[in-house]
């Protein structure tokens, strides 16, 4: 059976092209990061409006790490800055932080900030936005291994859920939708395992540019797939 959903449960998105955004206007990469991080806000209420339930957002990548220091340095310190400017905002719209990626391994201000948001939303019963901060699939899944071994069980793996279980995202749907800004088509680690049957969409507005209206036109086009999920559909 083809399964037709006019609202994707779960959005993943890749928010690429902050910095071309920031060098066609002739202003420094951290600026565009800067209008990127206001967009996040914007979004996440048309989201929570649209009424989808889990949102995920590519943040920063482990590759990111290779940038310059002064350009990590600088997202670090944003990072930490829009955490406690939007803490308050994002309880008052009833959303739920969660966090992906290898956390522990930021720089420890700006990895308490994030766990400090995380806990603070934790029993907070709305949508859920998944944050994925030095986050990588194929380093996702050595931490999966790395969590089996260190449970003690010996039993052997017969189904992905048993596996499931051990990754970053437990017990959140894998996304039925994941959207590249900026036209670039890749998915560059961003939820793997998670995204075997996920609707791709890559349109091509850097990531500061993306607005309610490009939200619109992404909701559009995934209304008009049919998921299949492998199955055969007659007519098809």
């Amino acid at each position: 059976m083809v399964s037709i959903t006019p609202i994707p449960r779960h959005v993943g998105i890749i928010m690429d092209g902050n910095g071309r955004w920031a060098k066609l206007r002739g202003r420094p990469r951290l600026y565009g990061h800067q209008q990127g991080a206001k967009n996040v806000q914007r979004i996440i209420g048309y989201a929570k409006s649209l009424g989808i339930s889990f949102l995920t957002l590519y943040v920063f990548s482990v590759e990111n790490n290779a940038r310059s220091a002064e350009e990590v340095g600088g997202l670090m310190s944003l990072f930490e800055r829009y955490v406690r400017r939007f803490s308050q905002k994002l309880h008052d719209q009833g959303i739920r932080i969660h966090l992906i990626g290898d956390i522990d391994s930021l720089k420890m201000s700006t990895a308490g900030a994030l766990r400090q948001l995380e806990a603070s939303t934790r029993d907070i019963e709305g949508m859920t936005v998944i944050l994925a901060v030095n986050y990588s699939g194929r380093d996702e899944l050595l931490r999966a291994v790395r969590r089996l071994q260190q449970s003690h069980k010996n039993a052997l793996l017969t189904q992905w859920e048993d596996f499931e279980a051990y990754l970053d995202t437990a017990g959140i749907p894998d996304p039925d939708f994941i959207i590249r800004t900026s036209g670039e088509m890749r998915l560059s680690h961003f939820l793997p395992l998670q995204s075997v049957y996920s609707e791709l969409y890559f349109p091509n507005v850097l990531w500061p540019d993306f607005n309610k209206k490009d939200f619109d036109e992404a909701m559009a086009v995934y209304r008009s797939r049919q998921r299949r999920f492998g199955r055969d559909v007659e007519g098809s």
